[in-house]
């Protein structure tokens, strides 16, 4: 385990009054890329802002290296901020962007102002240059740039001073989509080279899993799941985390035993023990994870309601006793058939009912365009249910 480089212990934030976060806790580590993800509003913004320190907790702290930081102003922290915006000096060029905060005279230890040679500040900016992939711009004038080139030199300018953590809000948010997914790439390339911490905020589920050693799940101001991209997706720890993190079934169950899970009446083997025997549960199926087969060799049977082509598969809304599941295959089932389903047992998560239980996993209102998820929630739970003919 590496050393804990942040530690945010019991931090409360208010805004008028309002309280954004409450008793918040967070460990980081040195060297890891830690993603905060979550919807707007969440916090996780909050979250990054007390750490660089533009905003004073109304109680907690915040240690660094277990020194505590709480009362350090944001220029004498050992971060440094990319925000959305990357507030660019339009008049200078790249190496001069880049070599701005390196001419500003710094205090040492004892208060006594060191101002960088000029042979020191060209190495670091050429340093940073080849780092970024931007060794051969350095007369170019920012507004030349395009888009991914402009947030490199916004990298190039926070690294250049060499923080022990780099906070990232969202700064890839003003791109379009393939730009964003080779930023992302280069992001995670430049965190290991450098070998720092890099703690980022974003919504996107998809960049957070893509590149995050650690990624931490909020809602309401307060952490959901903290864990690996793979322990996130695949073992969500409640309803709310289980439909934010990709798309997700989630069925109202019944534990009948260790190993035995039961909706719709039917009982599925799964993976998952330890929980009460009869004991009412919320049961995961990944739309990746549902093999469509005949109907009279199907575990479940339904009838397909919507098809959408999504390039490589088929996204695909079936009516199973009146509750909407999502299923993504590469096989064409055309609206109006009936189809039979199998789950293997690795394909069923079994999770404890939660706050959020019974909010989320009915596609009744899944649309092409806007892929969403209504909140009409689930089945009755007990209900009894036949098979449909």
């Amino acid at each position: 385990m590496k050393d804990t480089i942040i530690s945010l212990k019991d931090i409360t934030v208010s805004y008028d009054g309002e309280q954004v976060l409450g008793g918040f806790n967070l460990e980081i580590h040195d060297g890891e890329f830690v993603t905060l993800l979550g919807p707007s509003g969440c916090g996780k913004t909050t979250v990054l802002r007390t750490i660089a320190g533009f905003i004073r907790p109304d109680a907690g702290d915040v240690f660094f290296n277990d020194k505590n930081i709480t009362d350090l102003p944001p220029h004498k922290r050992e971060v440094n901020t990319i925000f959305q915006k990357y507030a660019l000096f339009p008049h200078l060029n790249v190496y001069e962007n880049i070599a701005f905060g390196l001419r500003i005279p710094k205090a040492d230890a004892s208060g006594n102002k060191i101002k960088l040679s000029e042979e020191e500040i060209d190495r670091r900016v050429l340093e940073m240059l080849e780092i970024v992939n931007l060794k051969g711009f350095e007369k170019r004038r920012t507004t030349q740039l395009s888009g991914g080139q402009q947030q490199r030199v916004a990298i190039a300018r926070a690294l250049v001073n060499q923080p022990k953590v780099l906070l990232l809000d969202e700064p890839l948010g003003a791109l379009d989509l393939k730009l964003r997914k080779d930023m992302q790439n280069e992001l995670k390339r430049i965190q290991k080279a450098m070998e720092i911490t890099f703690v980022y905020v974003t919504h996107d589920q998809e960049e957070a899993l893509a590149m995050s050693d650690t990624v931490v799940v909020m809602d309401a101001g307060r952490i959901q799941q903290i864990g690996s991209p793979e322990d996130i997706y695949n073992e969500p720890e409640n309803a709310f985390v289980a439909d934010f993190i990709g798309e997700s079934n989630i069925i109202d169950g019944i534990m009948r035993a260790d190993g035995v899970v039961e909706i719709f009446n039917r009982k599925f083997q799964c993976l998952d023990s330890g929980f009460s025997k009869d004991e009412p549960v919320d049961v995961v199926i990944r739309p990746e994870d549902v093999d469509i087969v005949p109907e009279d060799q199907g575990q479940l049977r339904g009838t397909v309601t919507s098809v959408t082509f999504k390039g490589m598969q088929y996204d695909i809304i079936v009516d199973f006793y009146g509750f909407k599941w999502l299923i993504q295959t590469t096989d064409l089932s055309p609206v109006g058939s009936r189809i039979g389903i199998k789950i293997d047992p690795d394909g069923i998560h079994v999770m404890k009912k939660s706050g959020y239980s019974g909010l989320f996993g009915d596609y009744s209102s899944y649309s092409e365009e806007y892929e969403e998820i209504s909140d009409a929630g689930c089945s009755p739970e007990g209900e009894e249910r036949g098979d449909e003919e």
